[in-house]
């Protein structure tokens, strides 16, 4: 080490390494849940594929809305919101702020940016430390921790450290997934550069670079670009999971029809050798001349309905689908997911696709760039397939999950990535909080899943059964409520719109003095915390994107769905002891703190406005004597 090398060292109790947005999510429910928590990202903003560097929107299970009801919520829900806030034209810089803002002013967490992991510490067969190299201010940092998590999508932290992991597609007989090949290979789908172009409303011309590759309309056959549209493909990145009787016939093959305006996903490469983590600048090199070899073809090969679009922005990062898979307690494989799948300990759920790219990326111009199984409804994924088989307090969320080939095919996308994200950082908490490993929350399990569901994280085939909720038993009325949707459903123990009904309490217009709801608990209580979740249309999208598609689909400001004026007052025999008045909210969670914890027996909470919505509507109540602690999301 150099005379001039700087040092420094510090301990946590639970450490996050990757800034994407899993590790975002793990991160902030750590911190929320008590645990001194650090984040650690080589990269100079936080995000990963979603950041301003790379900029792909975050799919998930409601495969860009065509499966209802179906949008994550929880932590990344509450980032979207914000960013849907403060940033209606869809502006990177704003959206790298908001994540930048969440992460810094969150108490309890400690953010090293610019900050690339290069070996781990092992001792007595568990992670102690981690040994990092902040670029920006030429400093050594040894981090220690009691629980580590690998969020960085390639399973760095784990294969440091020794951990069992896999590469390319399983056999077919290892787990009898139908789709698997007859015998295992090393295909993986490839790494990706998108880019933006704009209409300036005149003829653009563009000059390709002598270095870029050149593309015949024969190479470009089988993707859609431009005013080529090859019939009868699709592809879920873009227009999501077909409807009705199109979800039953299993396998299909395609491509998404990105107009000019945003780079095609399709622009993928895998490397030749057997480790795309080792190629990934050799990758980065070639993406770049397709990049430009594409827009060279549409500009200036036969009219692809160009002629007027300007390149305004290359990446130079690739976002990257696939490479390590660490291996859990459990393997999540391609059955799991076919079949629905609601695992006793499930902490996160699925639905994309079963979306497999080919091998050989933009090379194979014969072949579709990806094949599609698409089924119906939702899976579960266990709170195994996030803890470490080998290594007991390393756990692992994201892309590298425990899972088969085929499995991670769905559960890769950022969506779904960011909820294990959440059940991982909030298990993390767990641990420290109860002074055991990730293991040892298996006994807890029940414990976790209620947690996750108070936090707004939806589970597929749970319901709130927190005995610390003293709304549960509450009996609910209103001043006036539609058919179907009466003022009980708040306390249904679902929070969210299922196919079999409706979980939301919905007034009959909202009169001049506003729409009351109440809930009598049938005692005197002290209500320190009260926890309202309102309807924030989970089937309309609220992402950052450069898509002129995903724009379209979008409302200006806050969805107009959510409850944005209202009032909490907390009574005893009839008389006010406390009240709380929130004015101009735009998030789907609200959490509400009582002082002092006032005794009462009754709660009122009164709405006066929406971001627009005609009707007052609100999917569950909660109350609890504890506050809502500084750590945590709340109004305050």
């Amino acid at each position: 080490m150099s005379v001039r090398s700087k040092q420094k060292e510090q301990s946590y109790d639970v450490v996050v390494v990757g800034g994407g947005m899993t590790g975002i999510c793990a991160a902030l429910a750590s911190a929320r849940g008590g645990a001194r928590t650090a984040l650690i990202q080589d990269r100079p903003v936080l995000g990963g594929n979603a950041s301003s560097e790379i900029r792909m929107h975050i799919c998930g299970a409601d495969a860009n809305q065509f499966k209802h009801n179906a949008e994550e919520t929880g932590i990344l829900h509450e980032i979207l919101l914000e960013n849907k806030a403060r940033n209606d034209y869809y502006n990177y810089s704003i959206w790298d702020s908001v994540l930048l803002q969440l992460i810094k002013h969150q108490p309890g967490l400690t953010l090293l940016l610019n900050t690339s992991m290069q070996d781990v510490t092992i001792e007595e067969g568990r992670i102690r430390r981690i040994l990092c190299y902040q670029s920006t201010t030429e400093t050594h940092w040894t981090i220690a921790g009691e629980i580590f998590i690998d969020c960085t999508g390639n399973g760095t932290l784990g294969y440091f450290a020794g951990a069992d992991y896999r590469t390319g597609s399983e056999g077919r007989e290892e787990f009898q997934e139908p789709d698997a090949p007859p015998e295992a290979n090393d295909h993986r789908m490839g790494n990706t550069l998108l880019f933006k172009a704009v209409n300036r409303g005149r003829p653009v011309s563009f000059r390709s670079p002598a270095w870029a590759r050149r593309f015949s309309e024969d190479d470009l056959k089988l993707r859609g670009h431009g005013n080529h549209r090859p019939t009868l493909l699709f592809h879920p990145e873009e227009i999501g999971e077909p409807q009705h009787g199109e979800a039953a016939e299993g396998e299909k093959k395609g491509f998404d029809c990105y107009g000019p305006d945003y780079g095609y996903w399709w622009i993928e490469l895998p490397g030749t050798g057997p480790d795309i983590i080792e190629e990934y600048e050799e990758i980065r090199d070639e993406l770049v001349r397709c990049v430009y070899g594409v827009w060279d073809h549409m500009k200036n090969s036969g009219d692809h309905g160009a002629e007027d679009y300007d390149l305004e922005w290359v990446g130079m990062l690739p976002g990257v689908r696939e490479s390590r898979r660490l291996v859990g307690r459990y393997i999540l494989n391609e059955n799991d997911i076919l079949s629905n799948r609601v695992f006793p300990d499930a902490v996160a759920y699925g639905g994309w696709p079963i979306d497999n790219h080919t091998p050989g990326g933009l090379n194979d111009k014969d072949e579709m760039p990806s094949t599609v199984r698409h089924f119906p409804g939702l899976y579960t994924i266990p709170y195994r397939c996030y803890c470490c088989g080998a290594i007991p307090n390393l756990m692992l969320a994201g892309r590298s999950l425990s899972a088969s080939k085929l499995a991670m095919a769905s559960s890769r996308v950022m969506g779904t990535c960011a909820v294990g994200g959440q059940a991982a950082g909030t298990a993390a908490a767990m641990c420290i909080r109860y002074g055991c490993l990730p293991a040892g929350i298996d006994s807890r399990i029940a414990e976790l899943q209620q947690q996750l569901l108070r936090d707004d994280c939806y589970l597929p085939g749970f319901a709130n059964q927190d005995p610390l909720d003293l709304a549960r038993q509450a009996e609910v009325s209103a001043g006036s409520s539609l058919p179907g949707r009466e003022a009980a459903n708040v306390v249904s123990g679902i929070s969210r719109d299922t196919d079999q009904r409706s979980h939301c309490w919905e007034s009959d217009g909202i009169a001049p003095e506003g729409e009351l709801l109440t809930l009598a608990l049938g005692r005197e209580a002290p209500v320190g915390q009260v926890r309202l979740t309102f309807d924030s249309n989970l089937n309309r999208a609220v992402k950052i994107t450069l898509s002129a598609k995903r724009i379209a689909q979008q409302q200006v400001g806050p969805p107009a769905e959510l409850v944005r004026d209202y009032e909490v007052v907390l009574l005893r025999e009839g008389r006010e002891v406390a009240r709380r008045r929130v004015e101009g909210n735009y998030q789907r969670l609200n959490v509400l703190s009582f002082p002092g914890r006032p005794l009462c027996d009754s709660i009122a909470i009164r709405v006066t406005a929406t971001n627009g919505f005609p009707n007052a509507r609100i999917f569950e109540v909660r109350a609890y004597e504890q506050e809502a602690c500084s750590c945590q999301y709340s109004t305050d």
